[in-house]
Protein backbone atom coordinates (compact mmCIF):
# COMPACT_ATOMS: atom_id res chain seq x y z
CA UNK A 1 0.00 0.00 0.00
CA UNK A 2 1.28 3.31 -0.84
CA UNK A 3 1.38 6.55 0.47
CA UNK A 4 -1.58 7.80 -1.52
CA UNK A 5 -3.68 4.69 -0.64
CA UNK A 6 -2.33 4.44 2.13
CA UNK A 7 -3.64 8.03 3.92
CA UNK A 8 -7.06 7.53 1.55
CA UNK A 9 -7.88 4.17 3.56
CA UNK A 10 -6.54 6.30 6.95
CA UNK A 11 -9.13 8.67 6.11
CA UNK A 12 -11.91 6.10 6.33
CA UNK A 13 -10.64 4.70 9.45
CA UNK A 14 -10.05 8.41 11.39
CA UNK A 15 -13.49 9.83 9.84
CA UNK A 16 -15.78 7.08 11.93
CA UNK A 17 -17.97 8.61 14.59
CA UNK A 18 -16.04 7.09 17.14
CA UNK A 19 -12.29 8.08 15.87
CA UNK A 20 -13.90 11.74 14.95
CA UNK A 21 -15.23 11.88 18.46
CA UNK A 22 -12.08 10.29 20.32
CA UNK A 23 -9.86 13.01 18.39
CA UNK A 24 -12.17 16.26 19.32
CA UNK A 25 -11.75 14.81 23.23
CA UNK A 26 -8.10 14.46 22.59
CA UNK A 27 -7.74 18.50 21.39
CA UNK A 28 -9.98 20.02 23.58
CA UNK A 29 -7.97 18.52 26.48
CA UNK A 30 -4.73 19.23 24.60
CA UNK A 31 -5.51 22.95 24.72
CA UNK A 32 -7.16 23.08 27.99
CA UNK A 33 -3.82 21.56 29.34
CA UNK A 34 -1.60 23.74 26.73
CA UNK A 35 -3.95 26.85 28.45
CA UNK A 36 -3.26 25.74 31.97
CA UNK A 37 0.66 26.36 33.12
CA UNK A 38 2.22 23.46 34.78
CA UNK A 39 0.44 19.93 34.13
CA UNK A 40 1.94 19.73 30.37
CA UNK A 41 0.86 17.02 27.82
CA UNK A 42 3.02 14.21 29.09
CA UNK A 43 0.90 14.48 32.63
CA UNK A 44 -2.33 14.98 30.87
CA UNK A 45 -1.47 12.06 28.12
CA UNK A 46 -0.60 9.60 31.22
CA UNK A 47 -3.50 10.59 33.67
CA UNK A 48 -5.91 9.40 30.89
CA UNK A 49 -3.80 6.77 29.17
CA UNK A 50 -6.05 4.12 31.45
CA UNK A 51 -9.55 5.62 30.02
CA UNK A 52 -8.35 4.37 26.73
CA UNK A 53 -8.18 0.75 27.84
CA UNK A 54 -11.24 -0.30 26.81
CA UNK A 55 -10.96 1.54 23.23
CA UNK A 56 -9.63 0.28 20.15
CA UNK A 57 -5.75 0.86 19.51
CA UNK A 58 -6.14 3.35 16.86
CA UNK A 59 -8.36 5.14 18.93
CA UNK A 60 -7.18 5.36 22.05
CA UNK A 61 -4.01 6.50 19.84
CA UNK A 62 -5.87 9.26 18.14
CA UNK A 63 -7.64 10.35 21.57
CA UNK A 64 -4.18 10.35 23.02
CA UNK A 65 -1.97 12.29 20.26
CA UNK A 66 -4.67 14.83 19.77
CA UNK A 67 -3.74 15.74 23.56
CA UNK A 68 -0.52 16.22 22.53
CA UNK A 69 -0.61 18.41 19.58
CA UNK A 70 -3.36 19.99 21.05
CA UNK A 71 -1.55 21.76 23.91
CA UNK A 72 0.99 23.13 21.46
CA UNK A 73 -1.83 25.45 20.49
CA UNK A 74 -3.25 26.04 24.08
CA UNK A 75 0.46 26.62 25.13
CA UNK A 76 0.64 29.48 22.89
CA UNK A 77 -2.74 31.25 23.75
CA UNK A 78 -1.74 31.26 27.14
CA UNK A 79 2.26 33.22 26.18
CA UNK A 80 0.43 36.01 24.26
CA UNK A 81 -2.50 36.71 26.64
CA UNK A 82 -0.96 36.16 30.31
CA UNK A 83 2.86 36.06 29.30
CA UNK A 84 2.98 32.83 31.11
CA UNK A 85 3.95 29.52 29.46
CA UNK A 86 1.15 26.97 28.97
CA UNK A 87 3.83 24.55 28.22
CA UNK A 88 7.45 23.84 27.69
CA UNK A 89 6.97 24.57 23.93
CA UNK A 90 5.44 27.89 24.25
CA UNK A 91 8.45 29.21 26.61
CA UNK A 92 10.05 31.10 23.03
CA UNK A 93 6.41 32.65 21.68
CA UNK A 94 5.55 34.68 24.84
CA UNK A 95 9.30 36.70 23.97
CA UNK A 96 7.27 39.02 21.01
CA UNK A 97 3.56 37.52 21.91
CA UNK A 98 2.73 39.39 24.93
CA UNK A 99 4.29 42.23 23.33
CA UNK A 100 1.84 42.15 20.30
CA UNK A 101 -0.69 42.02 23.26
CA UNK A 102 0.70 45.14 24.74
CA UNK A 103 0.37 47.00 21.62
CA UNK A 104 -2.97 45.68 21.43
CA UNK A 105 -2.68 42.85 18.26
CA UNK A 106 -3.19 39.86 20.90
CA UNK A 107 -6.33 38.89 18.26
CA UNK A 108 -3.45 39.01 14.92
CA UNK A 109 -0.68 37.29 17.64
CA UNK A 110 -3.51 34.29 18.44
CA UNK A 111 -4.61 33.93 15.06
CA UNK A 112 -0.54 33.87 13.41
CA UNK A 113 -0.23 31.19 15.90
CA UNK A 114 -3.63 29.10 15.12
CA UNK A 115 -2.90 29.15 11.31
CA UNK A 116 0.71 28.56 11.32
CA UNK A 117 0.34 25.21 13.69
CA UNK A 118 -2.19 24.51 11.24
CA UNK A 119 0.35 24.75 8.30
CA UNK A 120 3.03 23.42 10.25
CA UNK A 121 0.81 20.12 11.36
CA UNK A 122 -0.26 19.57 7.67
CA UNK A 123 3.61 19.51 6.76
CA UNK A 124 4.26 17.19 9.26
CA UNK A 125 1.54 15.15 8.39
CA UNK A 126 3.03 14.76 4.31
CA UNK A 127 6.51 13.97 6.20
CA UNK A 128 5.34 11.38 7.99
CA UNK A 129 3.45 9.36 5.57
CA UNK A 130 6.99 9.43 3.27
CA UNK A 131 9.81 9.32 6.12
CA UNK A 132 8.25 6.74 8.21
CA UNK A 133 6.95 4.40 5.73
CA UNK A 134 10.71 4.78 3.78
CA UNK A 135 11.80 4.37 7.02
CA UNK A 136 9.85 1.40 8.20
CA UNK A 137 10.94 -0.38 4.85
CA UNK A 138 14.31 0.03 5.47
CA UNK A 139 13.72 -1.04 9.62
CA UNK A 140 12.88 -4.26 8.37
CA UNK A 141 16.67 -4.92 7.60
CA UNK A 142 16.95 -4.29 10.72
CA UNK A 143 18.71 -7.22 13.50
CA UNK A 144 18.94 -6.79 16.99
CA UNK A 145 22.39 -5.09 17.22
CA UNK A 146 20.89 -2.28 15.18
CA UNK A 147 17.92 -1.86 17.51
CA UNK A 148 20.27 -1.97 20.54
CA UNK A 149 22.26 0.71 18.82
CA UNK A 150 19.51 2.79 18.60
CA UNK A 151 17.81 2.21 21.97
CA UNK A 152 21.15 2.94 23.39
CA UNK A 153 21.87 5.97 20.83
CA UNK A 154 18.49 7.51 21.86
CA UNK A 155 19.03 7.47 25.28
CA UNK A 156 22.95 8.93 24.73
CA UNK A 157 21.72 11.94 23.06
CA UNK A 158 18.36 12.38 24.72
CA UNK A 159 20.71 13.11 27.77
CA UNK A 160 22.91 15.22 26.33
CA UNK A 161 19.87 17.43 25.18
CA UNK A 162 17.65 17.39 27.94
CA UNK A 163 19.46 21.23 28.90
CA UNK A 164 20.80 20.55 32.13
CA UNK A 165 23.66 18.53 34.09
CA UNK A 166 24.97 15.67 32.46
CA UNK A 167 25.64 13.80 35.35
CA UNK A 168 21.67 14.18 36.22
CA UNK A 169 20.52 13.26 33.21
CA UNK A 170 22.99 9.80 33.39
CA UNK A 171 21.34 9.39 36.87
CA UNK A 172 17.92 9.83 35.70
CA UNK A 173 18.89 7.34 32.73
CA UNK A 174 20.34 4.75 35.37
CA UNK A 175 16.95 4.86 37.53
CA UNK A 176 15.14 4.43 34.87
CA UNK A 177 17.29 1.06 33.41
CA UNK A 178 16.80 -0.20 36.80
CA UNK A 179 13.45 0.05 37.13
CA UNK A 180 13.20 -1.44 33.59
CA UNK A 181 14.90 -4.71 35.39
CA UNK A 182 12.41 -5.24 38.27
CA UNK A 183 10.22 -8.31 37.52
CA UNK A 184 10.33 -11.43 35.36
CA UNK A 185 12.94 -11.92 32.94
CA UNK A 186 11.79 -11.91 29.56
CA UNK A 187 14.46 -14.71 28.52
CA UNK A 188 15.13 -16.96 31.18
CA UNK A 189 11.96 -15.95 32.77
CA UNK A 190 13.94 -15.52 36.11
CA UNK A 191 12.58 -13.30 39.15
CA UNK A 192 14.50 -10.28 39.22
CA UNK A 193 14.55 -7.48 42.46
CA UNK A 194 11.00 -8.84 43.28
CA UNK A 195 12.25 -9.53 47.04
CA UNK A 196 9.57 -12.07 46.97
CA UNK A 197 6.30 -10.14 45.95
CA UNK A 198 4.42 -11.56 43.37
CA UNK A 199 3.15 -8.25 42.18
CA UNK A 200 6.47 -7.08 41.38
CA UNK A 201 6.81 -9.82 39.11
CA UNK A 202 4.75 -8.38 36.80
CA UNK A 203 7.40 -5.19 36.66
CA UNK A 204 7.16 -1.62 37.42
CA UNK A 205 4.42 -0.18 35.12
CA UNK A 206 4.76 2.97 33.34
CA UNK A 207 1.74 4.68 33.80
CA UNK A 208 2.07 5.40 37.97
CA UNK A 209 5.46 6.23 37.84
CA UNK A 210 4.24 9.04 35.11
CA UNK A 211 1.41 9.84 36.66
CA UNK A 212 3.08 10.49 39.76
CA UNK A 213 6.18 12.27 38.20
CA UNK A 214 4.26 14.60 36.67
CA UNK A 215 0.50 14.16 38.32
CA UNK A 216 1.18 14.70 41.58
CA UNK A 217 4.19 16.23 41.72
CA UNK A 218 2.58 19.13 40.08
CA UNK A 219 -0.46 19.02 42.88
CA UNK A 220 2.37 19.52 45.44
CA UNK A 221 3.68 22.19 44.07
CA UNK A 222 0.22 23.93 43.39
CA UNK A 223 -0.02 23.38 47.19
CA UNK A 224 3.35 24.70 48.43
CA UNK A 225 2.68 28.07 45.84
CA UNK A 226 -0.71 28.60 47.40
CA UNK A 227 -3.54 29.78 45.03
CA UNK A 228 -2.80 32.40 42.29
CA UNK A 229 -4.94 34.70 40.21
CA UNK A 230 -3.50 35.92 35.74
CA UNK A 231 -4.23 38.57 34.62
CA UNK A 232 -6.09 38.28 31.78
CA UNK A 233 -6.42 40.05 28.19
CA UNK A 234 -9.43 40.09 26.52
CA UNK A 235 -9.61 39.36 22.64
CA UNK A 236 -12.86 40.15 20.69
CA UNK A 237 -13.55 37.63 17.23
CA UNK A 238 -13.23 41.07 15.02
CA UNK A 239 -10.07 41.52 16.32
CA UNK A 240 -8.13 38.48 15.09
CA UNK A 241 -7.54 39.78 11.59
CA UNK A 242 -4.28 40.39 10.95
CA UNK A 243 -3.32 42.88 8.53
CA UNK A 244 -1.49 42.20 4.56
CA UNK A 245 1.65 43.34 5.97
CA UNK A 246 1.50 40.97 9.08
CA UNK A 247 0.51 37.82 6.56
CA UNK A 248 3.56 38.75 4.60
CA UNK A 249 5.90 39.10 7.61
CA UNK A 250 4.67 35.51 8.95
CA UNK A 251 4.56 33.23 5.53
CA UNK A 252 8.26 32.59 5.09
CA UNK A 253 8.77 31.93 8.91
CA UNK A 254 5.82 29.90 8.94
CA UNK A 255 7.60 27.78 6.24
CA UNK A 256 11.00 27.59 7.56
CA UNK A 257 9.71 27.03 11.29
CA UNK A 258 8.11 23.84 9.78
CA UNK A 259 10.95 22.35 8.32
CA UNK A 260 12.97 23.49 11.49
CA UNK A 261 10.54 21.43 13.63
CA UNK A 262 10.11 18.43 11.49
CA UNK A 263 13.71 17.85 11.53
CA UNK A 264 14.18 18.74 14.89
CA UNK A 265 11.66 15.67 16.13
CA UNK A 266 13.55 13.83 14.29
CA UNK A 267 16.57 13.68 17.12
CA UNK A 268 15.77 12.38 20.42
CA UNK A 269 15.52 15.02 23.50
CA UNK A 270 12.79 17.88 24.19
CA UNK A 271 12.08 18.75 20.16
CA UNK A 272 9.16 20.98 20.45
CA UNK A 273 10.94 23.12 23.00
CA UNK A 274 14.36 22.81 21.40
CA UNK A 275 12.61 23.49 17.99
CA UNK A 276 11.31 26.74 19.05
CA UNK A 277 14.49 28.24 20.52
CA UNK A 278 16.05 26.79 16.92
CA UNK A 279 13.74 28.98 14.79
CA UNK A 280 13.60 31.81 16.40
CA UNK A 281 17.09 32.09 16.05
CA UNK A 282 16.96 31.31 12.15
CA UNK A 283 14.51 34.07 12.14
CA UNK A 284 16.12 36.70 13.74
CA UNK A 285 19.47 36.00 12.33
CA UNK A 286 17.51 36.22 8.44
CA UNK A 287 15.41 39.61 9.36
CA UNK A 288 16.75 42.46 8.08
CA UNK A 289 15.37 44.75 11.29
CA UNK A 290 16.85 42.04 14.01
CA UNK A 291 15.87 44.42 16.56
CA UNK A 292 12.30 43.98 16.02
CA UNK A 293 12.60 40.52 17.94
CA UNK A 294 11.69 41.38 22.04
CA UNK A 295 9.67 44.32 20.56
CA UNK A 296 6.20 42.69 19.11
CA UNK A 297 7.70 40.98 15.70
CA UNK A 298 5.44 38.83 14.53
CA UNK A 299 7.66 36.72 13.13
CA UNK A 300 8.65 36.09 16.67
CA UNK A 301 5.40 34.47 16.94
CA UNK A 302 4.91 32.75 13.90
CA UNK A 303 8.22 30.70 13.13
CA UNK A 304 8.46 29.38 16.69
CA UNK A 305 4.69 28.33 16.78
CA UNK A 306 4.69 26.55 13.56
CA UNK A 307 8.30 24.83 14.93
CA UNK A 308 6.51 23.25 18.19
CA UNK A 309 3.71 22.00 16.18
CA UNK A 310 5.92 20.01 12.94
CA UNK A 311 8.02 18.57 16.05
CA UNK A 312 5.32 17.13 17.48
CA UNK A 313 4.83 15.48 13.97
CA UNK A 314 8.38 14.70 13.64
CA UNK A 315 8.62 13.10 16.69
CA UNK A 316 6.48 10.40 15.47
CA UNK A 317 8.52 9.09 12.73
CA UNK A 318 11.06 7.22 14.76
CA UNK A 319 7.81 5.75 17.25
CA UNK A 320 5.78 4.70 14.61
CA UNK A 321 8.43 3.13 12.29
CA UNK A 322 11.25 1.87 14.70
CA UNK A 323 9.16 1.44 17.89
CA UNK A 324 11.78 3.86 19.42
CA UNK A 325 10.70 6.98 21.51
CA UNK A 326 12.46 9.99 21.10
CA UNK A 327 10.61 11.74 24.29
CA UNK A 328 8.36 11.03 27.27
CA UNK A 329 5.02 11.89 25.45
CA UNK A 330 5.87 9.13 22.47
CA UNK A 331 6.74 7.16 25.12
CA UNK A 332 3.36 7.35 26.86
CA UNK A 333 2.02 6.72 22.91
CA UNK A 334 4.32 3.41 22.96
CA UNK A 335 2.48 2.44 25.91
CA UNK A 336 -0.70 2.53 25.00
CA UNK A 337 0.31 0.40 21.81
CA UNK A 338 1.94 -1.88 24.13
CA UNK A 339 -0.91 -2.43 26.65
CA UNK A 340 -3.39 -2.99 23.46
CA UNK A 341 -1.53 -5.65 22.49
CA UNK A 342 0.41 -4.14 19.19
CA UNK A 343 3.66 -4.61 18.19
CA UNK A 344 5.00 -1.31 17.17
CA UNK A 345 7.94 -0.95 15.13
CA UNK A 346 8.58 -1.43 11.26
CA UNK A 347 5.54 -4.19 10.76
CA UNK A 348 3.32 -2.44 12.12
CA UNK A 349 1.93 -0.33 8.92
CA UNK A 350 2.00 -4.25 6.88
CA UNK A 351 -0.05 -5.96 9.80
CA UNK A 352 -1.95 -3.37 11.48
CA UNK A 353 -2.65 -0.64 8.72
CA UNK A 354 -5.90 0.73 10.09
CA UNK A 355 -4.02 1.96 13.19
CA UNK A 356 -0.94 3.38 11.06
CA UNK A 357 -3.26 5.10 8.70
CA UNK A 358 -6.18 6.03 10.76
CA UNK A 359 -3.80 7.87 13.56
CA UNK A 360 -1.96 9.81 10.48
CA UNK A 361 -5.02 10.71 8.81
CA UNK A 362 -6.30 11.98 11.94
CA UNK A 363 -3.31 14.30 12.81
CA UNK A 364 -4.93 16.45 9.86
CA UNK A 365 -8.30 16.22 10.87
CA UNK A 366 -7.14 17.42 15.02
CA UNK A 367 -5.48 20.46 13.53
CA UNK A 368 -8.47 21.46 11.43
CA UNK A 369 -10.23 21.23 14.39
CA UNK A 370 -7.80 23.10 16.33
CA UNK A 371 -7.94 25.97 13.94
CA UNK A 372 -11.41 25.79 14.13
CA UNK A 373 -11.35 25.86 17.88
CA UNK A 374 -8.94 27.83 18.38
CA UNK A 375 -10.18 31.42 16.93
CA UNK A 376 -13.88 31.36 17.97
CA UNK A 377 -13.30 29.79 21.45
CA UNK A 378 -10.30 31.21 22.37
CA UNK A 379 -12.36 33.78 25.20
CA UNK A 380 -13.88 30.45 26.46
CA UNK A 381 -10.80 28.43 26.74
CA UNK A 382 -8.69 31.23 28.75
CA UNK A 383 -11.24 31.74 30.88
CA UNK A 384 -9.93 28.17 32.61
CA UNK A 385 -7.64 30.01 34.01
CA UNK A 386 -9.72 31.85 36.46
CA UNK A 387 -10.41 28.06 37.76
CA UNK A 388 -8.83 28.34 41.77
CA UNK A 389 -6.06 25.87 42.17
CA UNK A 390 -7.33 24.24 44.86
CA UNK A 391 -9.76 23.16 42.39
CA UNK A 392 -7.52 21.97 39.92
CA UNK A 393 -4.88 20.38 42.39
CA UNK A 394 -7.92 18.01 43.58
CA UNK A 395 -9.32 16.94 40.10
CA UNK A 396 -5.59 16.11 39.06
CA UNK A 397 -4.94 14.35 42.19
CA UNK A 398 -8.15 11.82 41.80
CA UNK A 399 -7.69 11.16 38.53
CA UNK A 400 -4.20 10.14 39.45
CA UNK A 401 -5.35 7.68 42.38
CA UNK A 402 -8.03 6.37 40.27
CA UNK A 403 -5.91 5.73 36.62
CA UNK A 404 -3.41 4.13 38.81
CA UNK A 405 -5.48 1.81 40.49
CA UNK A 406 -7.46 1.18 37.58
CA UNK A 407 -4.44 -0.10 36.14
CA UNK A 408 -4.35 -3.47 37.79
CA UNK A 409 -6.55 -3.11 40.49
CA UNK A 410 -3.71 -2.72 42.81
CA UNK A 411 -2.40 -0.77 46.08
CA UNK A 412 1.03 -1.56 44.77
CA UNK A 413 0.28 0.64 42.05
CA UNK A 414 -0.50 3.27 44.36
CA UNK A 415 2.56 2.99 46.47
CA UNK A 416 4.23 3.65 43.55
CA UNK A 417 2.68 6.49 42.46
CA UNK A 418 3.26 8.21 45.74
CA UNK A 419 6.43 7.45 45.83
CA UNK A 420 7.34 8.80 42.50
CA UNK A 421 5.02 11.61 43.03
CA UNK A 422 7.44 12.67 46.28
CA UNK A 423 10.31 11.83 44.01
CA UNK A 424 9.10 13.97 41.01
CA UNK A 425 8.16 16.81 43.58
CA UNK A 426 11.38 16.80 44.86
CA UNK A 427 13.30 16.79 41.40
CA UNK A 428 11.36 19.82 40.48
CA UNK A 429 12.70 21.82 43.70
CA UNK A 430 16.38 20.54 42.72
CA UNK A 431 15.37 21.54 38.71
CA UNK A 432 16.40 18.42 37.49
CA UNK A 433 14.50 17.15 34.22
CA UNK A 434 12.51 13.41 34.47
CA UNK A 435 12.17 12.85 30.96
CA UNK A 436 15.43 10.73 30.87
CA UNK A 437 14.12 8.55 33.48
CA UNK A 438 10.68 8.15 31.64
CA UNK A 439 12.45 7.03 28.42
CA UNK A 440 14.96 4.76 30.18
CA UNK A 441 12.19 2.88 31.90
CA UNK A 442 10.28 2.56 28.05
CA UNK A 443 13.56 1.42 26.32
CA UNK A 444 15.16 -0.31 29.07
CA UNK A 445 13.85 -3.86 28.79
CA UNK A 446 14.14 -3.39 24.71
CA UNK A 447 17.40 -2.64 25.17
CA UNK A 448 18.42 -5.66 26.92
CA UNK A 449 16.57 -7.38 25.56
CA UNK A 450 18.10 -6.52 22.13
CA UNK A 451 21.75 -6.43 23.66
CA UNK A 452 21.25 -10.53 24.89
CA UNK A 453 20.05 -11.44 21.49
CA UNK A 454 22.80 -9.63 19.24
CA UNK A 455 25.68 -11.37 22.02
CA UNK A 456 23.79 -14.44 21.22
CA UNK A 457 24.36 -14.14 17.67
CA UNK A 458 27.99 -13.01 17.66
CA UNK A 459 28.80 -15.83 20.51
CA UNK A 460 29.65 -12.97 23.15
CA UNK A 461 31.90 -11.30 20.64
CA UNK A 462 31.48 -7.56 21.59
CA UNK A 463 33.78 -6.45 19.10
CA UNK A 464 31.85 -8.23 16.27
CA UNK A 465 28.39 -6.86 17.46
CA UNK A 466 29.69 -3.23 17.29
CA UNK A 467 31.87 -4.03 13.99
CA UNK A 468 28.62 -4.54 11.89
CA UNK A 469 28.71 -1.44 9.48
CA UNK A 470 25.22 -0.40 10.21
CA UNK A 471 25.64 -0.74 13.69
CA UNK A 472 28.60 1.30 13.59
CA UNK A 473 27.34 3.85 12.11
CA UNK A 474 24.25 4.24 14.44
CA UNK A 475 26.63 4.49 17.56
CA UNK A 476 29.12 7.08 15.87
CA UNK A 477 26.30 10.22 16.73
CA UNK A 478 25.85 9.29 20.37
CA UNK A 479 29.80 8.89 20.46
CA UNK A 480 29.99 12.39 19.31
CA UNK A 481 27.55 14.04 21.47
CA UNK A 482 29.28 12.41 23.97
CA UNK A 483 33.19 13.47 23.08
CA UNK A 484 32.35 17.14 20.63
CA UNK A 485 31.23 18.70 23.56
CA UNK A 486 33.82 18.24 25.89
CA UNK A 487 36.59 18.95 23.29
CA UNK A 488 35.17 21.92 22.12
CA UNK A 489 35.07 23.35 25.90
CA UNK A 490 38.51 22.45 26.15
CA UNK A 491 40.08 23.45 23.45
CA UNK A 492 38.54 27.25 24.22
CA UNK A 493 39.66 27.25 27.33
CA UNK A 494 43.02 26.46 26.00
CA UNK A 495 42.79 29.33 23.85
CA UNK A 496 41.57 31.76 26.36
CA UNK A 497 44.77 30.67 28.38
CA UNK A 498 47.12 31.17 25.81
CA UNK A 499 45.84 34.43 25.51
CA UNK A 500 45.60 35.64 28.76
CA UNK A 501 49.45 34.36 29.23
CA UNK A 502 49.84 36.50 25.94
CA UNK A 503 48.57 39.82 27.26
CA UNK A 504 51.00 39.23 30.67
CA UNK A 505 53.95 38.49 28.38
CA UNK A 506 52.98 41.43 26.40
CA UNK A 507 54.88 45.11 27.55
Amino acid sequence: MGPLEGIVYGFSVALTPTNVFACFIGVVVGTLVGVLPGIGPVGAMALLLPSTFALHPATALIMLAGIYYGAMYGGSTTSILVNVPGEAGSVVTLIDGYQMTRKGRAGAALAIAAVGSFVAGTIGVVGIMVAAAWLADLAVRFGPPEYFAITLGGLVLLSRLTGGSLVHAFIMVAIGLALGTVGMDSISALRRFTFGSVQLSQGVDLVPVIMGLYGVAEVLLLAEEGIRRASIATVRLREMLPTRLEWRQSAAPIARGSVVGFISGLVPGPAAVLSTFIAYAVEKKVSKTPERFGQGAVEGVAGPEAANNAATAGAMVPLLSLGIPFSPATAILLGALVIHGLNPGPLLISQRPEVFWGFIASMYIGNLMLLILNLPLVGMFVSVLRLPQHVLATLVLLLCLVGAYSLNNSFLDLWVLTIFGIFGYALRKLRVDPSPLVVALVLGPMMEKTLRQALFLTRGDIVELVSRPLTAAILILPAAALVVPPLVRLLRRGRSVAGDRAHEVAP
